[in-house]
């Protein structure tokens, strides 16, 4: 299991396929927060839980799921 301490603010978030999903603003408990002013993430904060992280390889966060599946998954933060 991915440990929240491995995650640093600005890594770039990237589904299994390979394709941008967002870069990291910071970890808010079992949570990603991705950064707003970043265009995959559509200039909105969004949390994606620390379950969908499969590795952190190259200093890259590496989702099991592809970009669309986390898009239409991800929770926006209010």
């Amino acid at each position: 299991m991915i440990q929240a301490a491995e995650i640093k603010e600005h890594m770039e978030v990237v589904g299994s396929d390979g394709d941008h999903v967002g870069r990291v603003d910071h970890v808010v408990g079992t949570e990603i927060e991705l950064a707003k002013f970043d265009m995959g993430a559509g200039l909105k904060h969004h949390m994606i839980p620390l379950t969908w992280v499969d590795r952190i390889e190259d200093e890259k966060v590496c989702l099991n799921l592809t970009k669309d599946a986390a898009k239409s998954s991800w929770r926006e933060k209010h």
